[in-house]
């Protein structure tokens, strides 16, 4: 995950982010005004029965979506 954030922030300072409203917005309001965090880890399981996440993901996606909507906090989709 820390490689994913890096990557991230270093597209947006060097304004080559694929989400175009999130580069906009970065650059109209600066860095310091914009937290990128890790808000949940998932856990797996131990045994590796499982490999395949997708639906696990998508519910925590649509609840983050939910609890930062009523925090007023933008969400930023890829």
């Amino acid at each position: 995950m820390r490689g994913t954030l890096n990557s991230t922030k270093f597209k947006l300072g060097a304004t080559v982010h694929p989400n175009r409203e999130l580069q906009k917005e970065w650059k109209d309001s600066g860095a310091g005004n914009f937290t990128i965090e890790i808000l949940e880890n998932l856990e797996y399981n131990k045994d590796e029965s499982k490999t395949d996440y997708t639906e696990d993901l998508t519910l925590l996606k649509m609840i983050w979506k939910e609890k930062l909507l009523i925090q007023k906090v933008d969400f930023y989709k890829k």
